[in-house]
């Protein structure tokens, strides 16, 4: 049944000025909205959004911001060429909220400001603490950003056509220039309310997409995905567990791995922790998140309907034979379920999809490095707010640049997979010395330092030395073979040894923690006593 998408092999040609047009209109509208929406009058206002959001607008826009390129395109694409093993990303995503509902989102909006370093700090030494937590920041916010940009570049290649490098690297380019201007415009504000509109519009667009598919096969599951093994050249077994993780004990190390990475990832992103100060108390910070799991829930259901239909109707051969590979599989669906038009819909939530998360992380990097590093380390606390938003919009466009540099050098990547590694950077930095500065009394200075680069370092040399950059067909660099450590994920050495490093290193320092400190943030963590918008 593989049919329209192996047929018209200009796919992506059909319209292209209509694409074009949606594109710009979609551009231009969010813009509009950011602008109105922003406000400039603080630092408040610009990193935290004033702390205006309700528990539900900001679980909305935590979907929004969590719903990446990755989850959309990524998993769909994975499920449909790996089957149920692809489904295990989603599962992944998931759980890892629990993590944040019951340790981390209370005691993180009680206790910080603007960024997780004003937790890390609270009760360390300031300075070297601070640029530790930007450090870790930039990393894990720019390996994100990079799969972003590497997804818009495989949708915008497949609606336009384009197959070339230089035109890939063209849109990739186009996308880091606008997803700047959000972040230059509107801030927290403006970019939460892009968020809360984008993910509306994803989720339509995903349960619009599921029931279509449902009505071809008769709302029929098992009729899909009986389809869905007759079109994939795996057969039965993307039905079970172990189709692209079970062929041998490496790949099933490397699944494990890839879990505990996605598992506790979530607990160490910058961006989605920025989004607990966006709330007036912790109750809402408590129900952003529950709003936030009940829509990706449903989402995660979604895709895994829209993976195998992709199978089922498109077929295994026309989804990696697309410019995008994997990534092509809900468009490809969409054009097949609904032609053109839905396939223009659908592209354009895509594409507003990346824009917005890529936005919330340049402005979570930019906060980061304007907020820790330069008004705390180098100006020591001694700045204006002008000073210090005026620094966070000059990091946003640097990163951009970075973004798009590095876009363009893993273009062709499971973006899905690219988003894994972010997510092992932010377990491997940052979980251990979130957990230990909330939870554990002796934890000092020289922990928290020995945890967050010991994690950190571990995790890039690992995944430097691993096969995603080489000695495989589908490495970075595949002409060449350095590859050292065998796993494609590192989490499952890099996390433990985090959490190693930050006990090692608390034990051997001298310096001690002062117990009126802990005890004082214990006391503001659990109540809100003493912090910004006190409550519970």
């Amino acid at each position: 049944m593989i049919t329209h998408a192996q047929d018209e092999p200009a796919l992506g040609t059909g319209s292209p000025a209509v694409n074009i047009t949606v594109f710009v209109a979609l551009i231009l509208i969010t813009l509009y909205v950011t602008y109105r929406a922003s406000s400039r009058s603080s630092t408040s206002d610009y990193f935290a959004a004033g702390g205006t959001f309700s528990g539900a607008q900001n679980g909305i826009a935590l979907s929004g911001d969590f719903l990446s390129a990755a989850s959309f395109l990524g998993i769909a694409g994975a499920i449909a060429v790996h089957g149920y093993d692809g489904f295990l990303y989603s599962i992944g995503f998931l759980v890892a909220w629990l993590v944040n509902l019951l340790l981390i989102a209370e005691r993180l909006r009680n206790t910080g400001r603007f960024t997780m370093g004003d937790v890390l700090s609270f009760r360390m030494r300031q300075r070297p603490v601070r640029a530790a937590a930007a450090v870790s920041t930039l990393f894990i916010t720019v390996v994100y950003m990079i799969a972003q940009m590497a997804g818009a570049g495989d949708l915008v290649a497949l609606l336009l056509n384009v197959r070339s490098s230089a035109g890939q690297a063209l849109v990739i380019a186009v996308v880091g220039v606008v997803m700047v201007l959000y972040v230059l415009i509107g801030g927290m504000k403006g970019t939460t309310w892009v968020q809360i509109l984008k993910a509306g519009m994803l989720m339509m667009s995903v349960a619009l997409i599921t029931v279509f598919l449902f009505g071809k096969f008769g709302f029929n599951f098992s009729t899909l995905l009986q389809q869905a093994s007759e079109n994939n050249p795996l057969g039965d077994r993307i039905l079970a567990p172990g189709a692209q993780y079970g062929e041998s004990a490496l790949t099933k190390l490397d699944f494990v791995s890839l879990s505990l990475a996605l598992v506790f990832g979530v607990a160490g992103l910058p961006h989605v922790l920025m989004r607990f100060y966006t709330v007036p108390n912790s109750r809402e910070a408590r129900r952003s998140v529950v709003w936030a799991t009940w829509l990706m829930s449903t989402f995660y259901l979604c895709t895994l309907v829209i993976g195998f239909g992709a199978s089922a109707m498109v077929g295994v051969e026309a989804i990696q034979a697309a410019p995008g590979g994997e990534n092509s599989a809900a468009p490809l669906l969409a054009y097949e379920i609904g032609g053109t038009v839905l396939l223009g819909m659908i592209s354009a939530v895509a594409f507003a999809t990346i824009l917005a998360v890529v936005a919330g992380l340049t402005l979570t990097a930019s906060a980061s490095f304007a907020h820790d590093f330069y008004a705390n380390v180098i100006q020591r606390g001694n700045t204006d707010p002008d000073s210090e938003v005026r620094v966070a919009r000059i990091t946003a466009m640097v990163i951009g640049g970075v973004a798009i540099l590095g876009g363009i050098l893993v273009n062709g990547q499971n973006i899905a997979f690219l988003v894994g590694l972010a997510f092992a950077i932010a377990a491997s930095a940052n979980l251990s010395t979130l957990l230990f500065t909330l939870f554990w009394k002796r934890f000092n200075t020289t922990g928290t330092l020995w945890g967050m680069y010991g994690g950190l370092g571990s995790c890039l040399v690992l995944m430097f030395f691993s096969p995603v950059m080489s000695g495989a067909q589908d490495s970075i660099i595949p002409a060449v073979d350095f590859s050292l450590f065998p796993l494609s994920n590192p989490g499952i050495v890099s996390i433990p040894f985090s959490f190693l490093c930050g006990i090692v290193g608390t034990f051997l320092h001298r310096e001690k923690a002062d117990p009126k400190d802990f005890a004082e943030m214990e006391v503001r963590s659990l109540t809100g006593i003493g912090s910004r918008g006190a409550g519970v």
